[in-house]
C-alpha cells in the first residue's frame, strides 16, 4: 500500500508542477513506471543527500551528472544548465528529476531484455546500466528486486 501511495504522490506532483521545468519531453515513461523507478532507487526519498565516494549520485532517482547531461540537462524554471549547482537543484526536485529520467529514456529507449517490446522493464535496465550496456543481467540486484515489487504491486492494484 505504501508503494501505491508513494507512486500516486509522485504522479500528482509531476502533473501539477511539470510546467515549472524547462525543457520538457514527451511522456515516454508512464507515470506508474516513473514511480517504480523512483521507489526502487531510494524509496522515493525526496530528502536524500547526494552521495560521495565511488559515484556522485543525487536525488530520489540517484542520478549522476553524466545521466543528467545525456538526458538534456533539464533545469528548474529560470535556471541555467551551466550554473554550478543546476544539476543538483534539478535532480533533487521531483518534477525536474522525473523529466530527466524521461529525457534519458527518450534518448536511449531500446529493448534491453530482448522480449520484443520497449517498456518499463527496459527502462529499469537503462536506469541502472545506461544506454550502452542495458542488456547485462540485473535481476538479482536490490534495485531490480525493488522495481519488480513495485511493478507487481501497481499491476495488482490497477486491475
Amino acid at each position: 500500500m505504501l508503494l501505491k501511495i508513494a507512486a500516486v504522490c509522485l504522479f500528482a506532483i509531476l502533473a501539477l508542477f511539470s510546467p515549472f521545468v524547462q525543457g520538457q519531453v514527451a511522456s515516454v515513461v508512464p507515470e506508474d513506471c516513473l514511480g517504480c523507478l523512483c521507489q526502487a532507487s531510494t524509496g522515493c526519498n525526496m530528502t536524500i543527500p547526494c552521495t560521495s565516494g565511488h559515484q556522485y549520485l543525487c536525488g530520489p532517482f540517484l542520478i549522476s551528472w553524466a545521466y543528467w547531461a545525456d538526458a538534456g540537462k533539464f533545469v528548474l524554471a529560470n535556471d541555467d544548465p551551466e550554473r554550478k549547482g543546476a544539476f543538483e537543484a534539478c535532480v533533487q526536485d521531483a518534477v525536474c528529476a522525473g523529466e530527466t529520467v524521461r529525457g534519458y529514456m527518450a534518448k536511449f529507449a531500446q529493448d534491453c531484455n530482448g522480449d520484443g517490446a520497449i517498456n518499463c522493464d527496459d527502462y529499469a535496465h537503462l536506469h541502472i546500466l545506461g544506454g550502452f550496456g542495458c542488456n547485462a543481467p540485473i535481476a538479482q540486484t536490490p534495485f531490480y528486486q525493488g522495481y519488480l515489487a513495485c511493478r507487481n504491486t501497481v499491476q495488482s492494484l490497477s486491475g
